[in-house]
């Protein structure tokens, strides 16, 4: 019994000997500061941390300048720069030789149509050919016969309108065979036809065998193509901010596909009709195409103001940037801060944002946003 009782009374020590130490093990170094404790709130937007201090607070600054109008556009082709690729003989289509997103050149040879069009403006040309020659004969003839008083004046001046009618019957005859893009010294029933411009196709409506021309088929446009060296780039901007642009303007254009690209156009339209249903008028940006704009892009167009406003700066850390949009902490009370969405603009000297909207100068924000957004999400 004894030594059952000692047993216990080592047992017991050896437990509080181990507690003691693993708390001295894992208790904080002497003088280390403390982790700010955040407290979670019903608000989302809303922070509580003990120690307030540890978020220095900055003063936004007020800074001058031109006001930015960020609207969304898509790129379109320049409507005077497309061209449709038509033939004027009916007949069906062979030797396609391109199709849709090709590049081609001005020249360059497209497809061929076989057409009884040529057969019959051929056959046209040759009747008139040999009127034409028989005509100028007769009023040889006449012409002769009058200078000896074998016939009348009115019967030589009815010769000569003959040989005239003749002329212009074979004038058009061949006017109509260069028309149809056939050659009269090589004649064929098949006529090739070729790219009236360089560009790009951007429309096809034929096929191999299938029907073309103006009569034959549904569209009389077998391709269209597009010059794209320079594009439109369609913006919807809203009517309360449409007298903020003007004829001209500068626009910056920012491609989703290619960030760290900027390019540069200027405002060549402003719609006179607004959607009825968005308020939004259609502004036109003409813009050179360096080769990476493709038609149906999206892109955002930055327009600068035509007049001066004031706007708020902030230290750049202040600013967090989470999930696409801009985010910055204003003091909200005890020891609360509020988590204020913002529009941020462009960088200023002294790694300062300049915020479009969001907050006014003067207002206090925190000085590190990450720091405090890293701190509520331990």
């Amino acid at each position: 019994m004894k030594s059952r009782t000692v047993l216990i009374i080592v047992v017991c020590l050896a437990v509080f000997l181990s507690s003691t130490a693993c708390k001295k093990e894992f208790s904080p170094v002497d003088g280390a500061p403390a982790s700010p404790q955040v407290v979670s709130t019903g608000d989302m937007s809303l922070v509580m941390v003990d120690k307030p201090e540890q978020f220095p607070l900055v003063a936004a600054e007020k800074v001058e300048g031109s006001a930015e109008l960020n609207v969304t556009g898509s790129v379109f082709p320049d409507v005077s720069r497309e061209v449709p690729v038509i033939t004027l003989a009916n007949g069906r289509v062979v030797n396609l030789k391109t199709r849709l997103d090709d590049n081609v050149k001005e020249g360059q040879f497209l497809f061929s149509v076989e057409s009884p069009d040529i057969s019959n403006a051929f056959d046209a040309y040759l009747k008139a050919v040999n009127d034409e020659q028989f005509a100028n004969k007769g009023y040889l003839r006449a012409e002769e016969l009058y200078k000896h008083g074998a016939i009348s004046q009115a019967m030589l001046e009815q010769a000569e309108d003959t040989e005239r009618d003749a002329k212009a019957d074979l004038t058009a005859a061949d006017e109509q065979l260069r028309i149809l893009g056939v050659d009269k010294s090589h004649p064929s029933p098949v006529v090739d036809v070729r790219a009236p411009i360089s560009g790009v196709i951007i429309g096809q409506n034929v096929t191999n065998a299938a029907a073309a021309g103006v009569s034959l088929s549904g569209s009389a446009t077998a391709f269209t193509i597009a010059d794209l060296s320079t594009v439109w780039v369609l913006c919807d901007v809203y009517e309360n901010d449409i007298p903020k642009l003007r004829l001209g303007q500068e626009a910056k254009i920012r491609l989703t596909a290619y960030p760290d690209k900027t390019l540069t156009g200027h405002i060549s339209d402003i719609g006179p009709v607004l959607d009825p249903s968005l308020r939004t008028a259609k502004v036109r940006v003409e813009i050179s195409n360096p080769g990476i704009l493709r038609l149906g892009m999206f892109v955002s167009a930055v327009f600068e103001s035509k007049t001066q406003e004031s706007f708020a700066a902030v230290p750049a850390p202040a600013v967090l940037h989470l999930h696409d949009r801009d985010w910055v902490f204003i003091p909200a009370g005890g020891n609360q801060f509020k988590r204020v969405e913002v529009k941020a603009g462009s960088m200023l000297p002294g790694n300062r944002q300049e915020l479009l909207a969001g907050i006014a100068p003067g207002q206090k924000v925190v000085g590190s946003s990450l720091l405090l957004e890293s701190a509520g999400n331990q």
